[in-house]
This record gives C-alpha cells, structure tokens and sequence, in this order.
C-alpha cells in the first residue's frame, strides 16, 4: 500500500491508502480526501452529515437522513483519459416512488473546463456494490467532481485511476466562503434525476463555493436544535428553506427564535429566509406571509445582516417545474437555482470590505 503525499505544481498529489489491486488501476480511497460539504469532523460515519454529538439531540428522521450524502463530493486533478469509480451504498433501496435511481443512489462525474462545471456522465446504480467507468473530456490536466447520492448513504468509494497517470487534489476551499442550506426534502435534492441537478449543487457550481446540505425530507422543521448545530459552522451565508415542512403555526412560533439563537451565535453572517415554492408561482404563499411578518417584525428591532427571499419565479409560470406538484424535477431545480444564484450573489457582493 503506498502512503506519500507528493506537492506537485501547488497541488496535492494524494496517493495516501491507495491500493492497487491487480489490474490497470491504482484505487484511492474516498475516505481519506477531502469530501466538499462536509460541515463537522467528527461524524460516525466519514459520509455522515451530522457529528455523533447530535445523534441523541435532533429527531430520529433528522439522524436517520443525516446518513444520506447530500451535498457531498470529492474533487481531483487527473491527466488519465479514464477513471473508475466503486461506491458502496448503506441502503438497498435504489430509487423512490418520485425521484429515480440515477439521483437517489447514483452519482455524477462533472469536468471544470475554464471557469464552468460541465457534466461528464452518471453513475447509475445497480445494487449495493456499483462500479462505472467514465471516459474523461480530453488530454491534458484537468480537475473533476463527484457528486454523492441525494437520498442515500455509502459505505465505501474509490477512485480508480489508470496506473502511471497522475491523481491529485486541488487545495481546498475554506470553509468560511461555504454556503449552508438548511431545509427540507427539496434542499436534499428531491426530485432532480442526478445529484449534480440538485438546485443546491448547481448554486454551489455556479458561485464556485462549497455548499453544505442539510435538507432533511419532511423533517427541516426548525427546533432549536437545529440553530445550535448550524451555529457550530462557519459559512459565508446561512439559507433557511423550511416552509414545506412547517405548518403556519409552526413558521409564526419557530422561525423568530431559530433566527434570535443563530444571531445571538452568529452575529455577523447573513441569514437568508425563503418562502416556500410551488407550482402555481403563488406569491405570497400563507406560509410566507407569516415569514413576511416575522421578517419585517426582526428587521424593525434592528436584527442586522436579515434577508427575504421570495419564491416569485422559482419554478416559472408553467406549471412544468415539479414531479408530483411539490417537489422539483430538472427544469425546476435549475429554475430554483438560478433565482438562488442571483440573490446570493448580492448578498456576498454586499458583504465585500
């Protein structure tokens, strides 16, 4: 097993647990580089996206869906004109009644070429054990990403690279420019058709941030938990997308306090509240009138760095941006996406010395 770490070019050339197994390739594991969207260290899991010190605090569907691996990838330089990737999953059940295989179990290979992220193949799941090969853009160094499944969690992955070439990892991005999502299923990633449609991860692309998910389906509901854990990081910009999962009572009782404790923790990074999406482009929706309220109510008591985001055109006009009238498909996620994208944008615009 070769264990050297070789700096080449200002970049990191991780051979750290690689293995070669008897065939053409030299097998890295995933679990010793550095995974982008991962919030905490000391999770149970390497894949986990909650730490062990939240399991007996948040609900259990919060930490069951914590083992899930959205938002998480790992990203390489390579000059081989092939990689091979194993990825062993936690659960058996590949795909849901709304949202396929390809992006609950499956994942994505996307090239950087210039200043834009452009996709190079999916991994489609097949059982536990999967392993596809992806025929790489072009000659020459380049850098790619792998992006995780949505909605379900692994156990192992590795990255195959063809023996003699070159594997590396680019620095990584300091976690202070990461941008948190905290949210609902729609945050996880349902119902896009791969993980690199996620609106989440086309936002993270699109602003050349790291993004840290913490969309849990039916379960982002805004106990105070929530706050305390989210105040343990330190991004660029906390998003709050709950709506879908709180009754009007619940946005009128929870959201003000949530706000006051990240505040109080947080006194300086932006904190943006979203109104709920849908279908029918309703704007204001009943849920986002009472997070009108409590947003104009924190403004006028002078809670600094507060922003709204209104779901105005966040999945268009044509009724054609959900699978089942509530969650995304593609074209809503990218809809989604680039309202996200144009409002974050200013609020770090903002926020420049």
């Amino acid at each position: 097993m070769i264990k050297t770490i070789v700096l080449i070019t200002g970049l990191l050339c991780s051979l750290l647990n690689a293995q070669a197994d008897g065939d053409a390739y030299i097998w890295h594991d995933a679990a010793t580089l550095h995974l982008e969207g991962k919030g905490w260290a000391a999770t149970p899991s390497v894949y986990d996206r909650l730490p062990a010190s939240a399991e007996n605090r948040v609900t259990a569907d919060v930490w069951r869906l914590s083992h899930h691996t959205a938002g998480l990838s790992v990203t390489f330089s390579t000059a081989a004109d092939s990689v091979r990737v194993r990825w062993t999953l936690l659960s058996e059940n590949l795909g849901l009644k709304n949202m396929p295989p390809t992006g609950v179990s499956g994942i994505d290979l996307y090239v950087r070429e210039g200043d834009v992220w452009v996709f190079n193949g999916n991994g489609r799941p097949g059982g536990l054990s999967n392993e596809k090969t992806f025929f790489l853009a072009g000659a020459g160094l380049r850098t790619y990403k792998i992006y995780f499944p949505l909605y379900n969690g692994l156990t192992e992955m590795s990255i195959g690279i063809p023996r003699g070439s070159s594997f590396m990892q680019p620095p990584a991005v300091p976690s202070s420019k990461a941008l948190v999502f905290y949210g609902t299923s729609i945050t996880q990633g349902g119902c896009a058709s791969r993980p690199g449609n996620a609106a989440t991860s086309i936002v993270g692309r699109a602003l050349g941030r790291p993004v840290i998910n913490l969309g849990f389906s039916g379960a982002g509901k805004m106990e105070p938990v929530m706050a305390e854990l989210l105040a343990g990081l330190n991004p660029s910009v906390y998003i709050l997308d709950c709506l879908w999962n709180m009754t009007g009572e619940m946005v009128a009782s929870r959201v003000e306090p949530f706000v006051r404790s990240l505040r109080t923790q947080k006194p300086d990074i932006p904190i943006v509240l979203v109104e709920d999406s849908n279908y029918l482009n309703d704007s204001p929706t009943a849920r986002g009138e009472i997070l009108r309220g409590v947003y104009n109510k924190l403004i006028a008591e002078g809670t600094g760095n507060l922003y709204f985001l209104s779901n105005a055109n966040m999945l268009g006009s044509d009724g054609e941006g959900t699978v089942d009238s509530v969650h995304p498909n593609d074209l809503g996620m990218w809809r989604q996406a680039r309202v996200f994208t144009a409002f974050l944008k200013s609020v770090l615009e903002e926020r420049k010395p």
